[in-house]
């Protein structure tokens, strides 16, 4: 039998967050989620009563992020398991044309929000000896294409982020970047619509994919990998 494991996962209101969430519930593991639609959180609760919690963080505020890595440490074991996955992407349009205050918030969410969870809970799983990191990258993170720099600008930045972090990190834990691929998620259909239609949706990528993210460990540390 599967060892229950504790998972920490941002942006579990919606797409690859909430469908992971499901296949990892029904796997028997714990799950302690984040986001920002209340609404989504209260039907999150409903669904997964239990050891599982889901609050309302804004990953940009990272006194919001504190708080709940506090809580979250306060009940329990560090997590096994960090997974970054909320995310933002900018109406496409070219960089000139995107309004300051969304590039900014963009970065203060993909970028900041990030190392704000980083910083909150890693302390306690290098206490522990143990925990895996996984930061959710992009297509858009190893290449670039029209009307999406501030995107890709984050995206970049994450797998810097995580190659960094991977070469701090004591050994037994490890930090990776995933590109999900191409997901049929509301944000590809702001964006590439048309792709969009033709590609499986979240709950499809998390049955093939949430195993796959469980078995991530320290051999892993540093690694960019694409899920299938």
């Amino acid at each position: 039998m599967t060892p229950t494991r504790i998972l920490a996962i941002t942006g579990v209101t919606r797409g690859i967050g909430r469908s992971l969430v499901a296949s990892f519930v029904a796997a028997g593991h714990t799950v302690h989620g984040c986001g920002r639609s209340a609404d989504a959180l209260a039907e999150l609760c409903a669904e997964h009563p239990g050891a599982h919690t889901f609050t309302a963080v804004d990953v940009a505020d990272s006194a919001a992020v504190e708080a709940w890595a506090r809580s979250v440490l306060a009940s329990g074991p560090a997590p096994d398991l960090l997974i970054n996955n909320a995310a933002i992407i900018n109406a496409p349009a070219p960089l000139w044309e995107i309004p300051a205050e969304d590039v900014e918030r963009l970065l203060a969410i993909n970028v900041g929000g990030v190392a704000h969870v980083i910083r909150a809970f890693v302390p306690a799983m290098i206490s522990a000896g143990r925990g895996v990191i996984v930061n959710l990258s992009s297509g858009w993170g190893r290449s670039t294409s029209p009307d999406v720099a501030p995107y890709c600008a984050s995206k970049w930045a994450i797998e810097g982020l995580t190659r960094s972090v991977a070469q701090e990190l004591p050994a037994g834990l490890a930090c990776v970047a995933l590109s999900p691929g191409v997901v049929d998620t509301d944000m590809l259909r702001l964006c590439l619509p048309d792709t969009a239609a033709a590609c499986d949706g979240p709950d499809a990528w998390a049955e093939r994919n949430a195993a796959y993210v469980l078995a991530l460990d320290a051999s892993h540390n540093g690694q960019s990998l694409t899920a299938t």
